[in-house]
This record gives structure tokens, sequence and C-alpha cells, in this order.
């Protein structure tokens, strides 16, 4: 049962944890656009949600199984991280007792964080492995339904029949290998691979989609939220950059240099579309992001990649 909630607790946290990383390290620089991680984190506390957040801070330090797991499994750095969390804690209700609310805050997070640093030295390794094989069947099953989402619109657009097998193949192989190394218990690095194949499934779809006119009649409610759709689907073409040709980049200093050249065009009208929206001209904002995608795309082909587009 303890190993049960400890994995459950884990989940919850370290999986927060993974998506504010993944928002963060996605939302390109000088963007102008504010993730809802930020948002949530720049929101301002007020008294008595400290106060409540004091005492559940308090029960999951002392009280939960979580605690309990740390104090059983008598590891001495998860016992000194658990010590350092009530540490915290204390200095947190001092600083609200002052009516230093922003100080507060920041001891309660920085108790929490010290605190599940001690209960993933503390934890059992089954429970971290069961975590990492559920995290990468749960991306299996995104890849899956991307993949068949992928198939049912290219077959609906009769889109080119030779890219679109090519698309597929290309998933299809990240698939097989990801499957390989799960069998071999390496579900992290299985994972990994399974990220390659989710990103070319999406910018499947998203460039299958891009320019249909009838499908953004029925999709986009007004001209923003279409162009919100295009910077979502210029970020996972960043991303795929970052997962499909950094290795090749690296190896080949002239690919590199043709590389570095496409990605800089691209940011140059991602500047110019963020320009155009700021001003509500979100039909300049949306072509200048086309373009900056297209740029994008030239990029990974450069490199000897194919996606549709």
């Amino acid at each position: 049962m303890i190993a049960k909630t400890l994995h459950a607790a884990l989940a919850a946290t370290l999986g927060g944890w993974a998506g504010l990383a993944a928002a963060q390290n996605a939302a390109p620089a000088g963007t102008g656009q504010e993730s809802a991680a930020s948002r949530l984190a720049n929101v301002k506390p007020d008294r008595d949600q400290l106060k409540y957040n004091l005492d559940s801070v308090a029960k999951l330090l002392n009280e939960s199984s979580a605690a309990k797991q740390i104090e059983s499994s008598k590891v001495p750095e998860a016992l000194e991280r658990q010590q350092k969390a009530r540490e915290l804690h204390a200095a947190a209700k001092q600083a609200l007792d002052k009516g230093d609310l922003d100080r507060c805050n920041q001891l309660l997070k920085e108790s929490r964080a010290t605190f599940f640093d001690g209960v993933r030295v503390a934890a059992p390794e089954e429970v971290v492995a069961k975590k990492l094989e559920a995290d990468y069947k749960a991306r299996l099953d995104s890849v899956n339904a991307l993949l068949g989402a992928y198939k049912r619109v290219a077959n609906e657009k009769g889109s080119n029949a030779k890219q679109v097998n090519d698309t597929v193949a290309q998933i299809d192989k990240s698939v097989a290998e990801a499957a390989k190394l799960a069998q071999a218990g390496k579900y992290k690095e299985g994972r990994a691979e399974l990220d390659r194949a989710y990103l070319v499934a999406k910018a499947g779809v998203n460039n299958l989609r891009s320019g249909d006119t009838l499908v953004k009649s029925l999709k986009f409610a007004s001209k923003e939220e279409e162009y919100h759709y295009e910077v979502d689907r210029n970020d996972t073409h960043q991303m795929l950059i970052k997962v499909l040709a950094e290795e090749k980049r690296a190896s080949n200093a002239s690919l590199d240099q043709q590389i570095t050249g496409f990605v800089a065009q691209a940011t140059e009208l991602r500047k110019a579309a963020e320009a155009a929206a700021a001003k509500k001209d979100y039909a300049e904002a949306i072509r200048k992001l086309e373009e900056s995608t297209g740029e994008l795309v030239r990029a990974i082909r450069n490199a000897g990649i194919y996606i549709p587009g």
C-alpha cells in the first residue's frame, strides 16, 4: 500500500516538474509568449492560501506515506533532506507571521522540492522502474493515436502516397527501436525514441492541415485562434530540429552552417509574426509564421530527414 501511494505521489509531482520543464524549454527565447506555467508561477499568494499550504506541507513532511517511506528507509541522505524540508517549512511559517508572503511562498516551494528529493533517494527501485514503464506506455499510446490521425487526414486529402509512406516508415522505425529498448528494460531510452516519433507524427498532422481552408474554417473560431495554432506548429518544428538534427549537425560543419542559415531566417520570420500579432494583425502574423515553419522544414530536410510539409 505504501509503495502504491508513494508511486502516485512521485508520478504526480515528478510528472508536474517534467511538464513545467518541457514547457519552459519549448518556449523560444524572446517570443513574448508567456506560458501557462509562467503565468501560474507569477500569481501572487494570499495569506489564507498560504496558511492552507503550510498545513498541507506539514502533513506531507510528517504524516504522509512518503514521509514514512523516508523514515523506514534509514537512508541518511533521504533523512537529511526530510529534515532540511522541515527547517524550510518552519522558516516559511516565520515569514508568514512577519507578513512576508512572497518569502513564505518561496520557502514552501523549496520545502516541497527538498522533501521530494528525499523521497526519490529513498524510493525503492521498483517504484521508479514502474513510473518509467508507465511513462513509456503513455507516450506509445500518444504516438499511435497521432499516427492513426495522420493516416486518416492523409487519406481524406488524397496526399502524395510516397510522402505519406516515408513519414509512416520513419515513425514505425522509431517505434520499433523504442520497443527493443523497452524489452531490454531501458524504458527511459525507449521513451526518448518515442518522443522523436511523436514529434514527427505531430508535424505530419499539422502540416497536412496547414493551408486547408475547409479544415481551418471548421477548426478556428478566429484568426487569433488560428495564429496560436501556427505558433504551436512552429514550436513543434523547432523541437524537431533539436531532437532529429543535432547529432548530424555536430558531425558535419558544412551541414551545421546550412541549417543555421535556415533557422536564422525562421527566427526572423517568427519575430515578424509576433510583431504583427502584437498589433492584432493576425492574418499577417499567420502568413509570417507559415513562412517561418517552412524554413524549419527545409532545415530538417537538409539534414537528410524527411518530414511532410
